[in-house]
């Protein structure tokens, strides 16, 4: 999530469905899909990264032990800006995106080119998805939040069941890609710091990824897991100079934890 502004901004189309109240954003060429306290997706003619959490959600997709996922499951589909850079990033991946707003999907098939990413677009919850699917993903990215009163929140944290419905749907090999939010005070410091100390404890390997920009941070887990190393040469799939010093700007690390449960 990010927020991109720009002096000739215009609303072209306000919704309010039953789970967000979204205002699609013309920023010069660029369109928003904004709610109360973010941007959910945002897309650009020429541009595909953007200095935000969507950049290092995709990037972390490719820490993968075994290399570039062959499948992954975006539980929070939204306007499908992951999806759109996973497509240049790792272009032969089988991508299922799984949203409950339908209005959210329509809206990005109307003004973001969802229908052209060629992904599976499945409109249901995702813990009823994760319930019922018999399916195994190399990389699941948990990014569910909707939009609240003044800012966004989220329906459940990937903790618990929520995780372990998650950590069940893994093909061997596999990880989950989580997105917290690092502002501090209130609610979404709390959060951070209680999935921070339960990954550890799940996956024998964690690893932090930031994006140049913004107030987030990605989490990586699974068995094993690759260093910010394993993104070279992933730059020289965007076209643009502009996409590729982005990329370069993603910062990788590990999570420091207890040393019997360290990762090498």
């Amino acid at each position: 999530m990010g927020v991109f502004f720009s002096r000739d901004e215009q609303v072209l189309e306000a919704v309010a469905t039953d789970y967000n109240t979204i205002s699609v954003v013309a920023a010069g060429v660029r369109i928003n899909m904004d709610v109360e306290g973010a941007t959910f997706a945002t897309w650009h003619p020429r541009f595909l990264m953007t200095g935000y959490s969507w950049d290092a959600l995709s990037a972390a997709c490719l820490l993968r032990a075994d290399g570039p996922p062959a499948t992954v499951l975006l539980l929070g589909l939204a306007g499908g800006t992951v999806a759109r850079q996973l497509r240049a990033l790792a272009p032969q991946a089988a991508i299922t995106g799984v949203d409950i707003d339908a209005g959210v999907v329509d809206l990005a098939r109307r003004y973001m080119g969802l229908d052209e990413l060629g992904i599976d677009v499945v409109l249901a919850d995702a813990d009823r998805f994760l319930a019922e699917t018999e399916m195994r993903f190399d990389a699941i990215v948990e990014d569910l939040f909707l939009s609240g009163p003044g800012d966004v929140a989220r329906p459940q944290i990937p903790v618990g069941e929520r995780l372990a419905l998650i950590t069940a749907r893994l093909a061997p090999g596999g990880i989950v890609v989580t997105n917290l939010i690092t502002e501090p005070g209130g609610p979404h410091f709390a959060l951070r710091r209680q999935v921070r100390r339960v990954f550890p404890e799940v996956f024998s390997s964690v690893r932090v990824v930031r994006p140049p920009r913004g107030f987030n941070e990605i989490l990586v887990g699974g068995d094993r897991s690759r260093p910010r190393a394993a993104l070279r040469g992933h730059a020289d799939r965007l076209a643009e100079p502009y996409d590729r010093w982005l990329f370069e700007g993603i910062r990788v690390r590990l999570l420091r934890r207890a040393a019997s449960r360290r990762a090498a």
